[in-house]
């Protein structure tokens, strides 16, 4: 997003930073050439997709690897397991990290519901943002959810139905490296939604700003939340952090049901660093202005980048 651009472009350049914009598009050899150009030092990876296919945005840290250029962010692997909801359901589940129950569902072969309980949510398998994701995507029952997948499958393809879980939902942002450091966790206050509406992030709470839902789910810093639960859900963060190699920073969405079960919704990777987003309202909340936060992100890989020329 051209906001997130603008915002870093500006806290490096008041850090003492030269800084370039370069496009990562599937012309390669054209990108090569720009990044020789300019003499690129150090890459800030901004790259959320390649030609608006968001399942490729990884191939752009795979290029850095190759060219042995120091960027920021998390390797190429971190980015191609956390962009794929299906590989990533998979890995939580092999290290016994409870996730929603799920089925995929790519349009060529029968599936059954019988072991998921409704109602469920239909998301895209590679989407990022929460697009795909809103009111229309959650079904009551069977009936319903086969009758409204076509328009799912014609504009996303491959698609994840998932339990949807009720309950209390979470942002865990994480930041530092070798090690992550835990932000003071954030909550989405659901508290005004109507009862007709499930309380769910999609894409209008996100994007929409003429919608209900992006005025009325607020992040809070919650103040109350008990030890037990609080330390539960740091653990749970740093666990996926490990379990799909995230470096420097990342976030880890939670929900927590009334029994106190914790379910990971999603590990992402590459969250937005805009000054508005969630992850920088963490940094905030933990002391770092904008600029300090960027700077430190930047540190990371030149700490990278000096350990490797030792």
């Amino acid at each position: 997003m051209l906001a997130q651009v603008e915002a870093i472009e500006q806290a490096l350049e008041t850090l003492g930073y030269s800084a370039v914009r370069i496009p990562f598009a599937r012309d390669l050899h054209g990108f090569a050439e720009r990044f020789k150009e300019q003499m690129v030092d150090m890459v800030f990876n901004l790259c959320e997709s390649v030609d608006e296919v968001p399942h490729l945005l990884w191939h752009a840290a795979a290029v850095f690897e190759l060219l042995g250029v120091s960027f920021t962010g998390s390797p190429s692997a971190s980015l191609m397991l956390t962009t794929d909801k299906l590989v990533s359901k998979r890995l939580l589940r092999g290290r016994q990290i409870r996730t929603p129950d799920y089925i995929v569902c790519n349009g060529s072969q029968e599936f059954s519901t019988t072991l998921l309980t409704f109602p469920v949510i239909v998301k895209p398998r590679f989407e990022d943002a929460s697009i795909g994701i809103d009111q229309d995507s959650v079904f009551q029952d069977d009936q319903e959810l086969r009758e409204g997948l076509t328009s799912f499958l014609d504009r996303f393809g491959s698609l994840l139905i998932e339990e949807y879980i009720p309950g209390r939902e979470f942002n865990i942002t994480l930041l530092g490296y070798p090690a992550p450091n835990v932000l003071p966790i954030s909550e989405i206050d659901f508290s005004d939604f109507p009862e007709n509406l499930y309380p769910i992030v999609g894409y209008r709470a996100k994007w929409d700003k003429a919608s209900f839902e992006y005025h009325h789910s607020p992040r809070r810093f919650p103040q109350d939340l008990a030890r037990l639960l609080s330390n539960k859900m740091k653990r749970v963060a740093l666990d996926c952090f490990r379990l799909f190699m995230v470096r420097d920073y990342g976030r880890v969405d939670l929900r927590v049901d009334d029994r106190g079960r914790i379910y990971v919704l999603e590990v992402n990777a590459n969250p937005c660093l805009s000054p508005d987003a969630g992850f920088a309202a963490s940094a905030q909340e933990a002391g770092l202005d904008y600029n300090e936060m960027i700077g430190m992100i930047v540190d990371f890989a030149l700490q990278r980048e000096e350990s490797s020329t030792l």
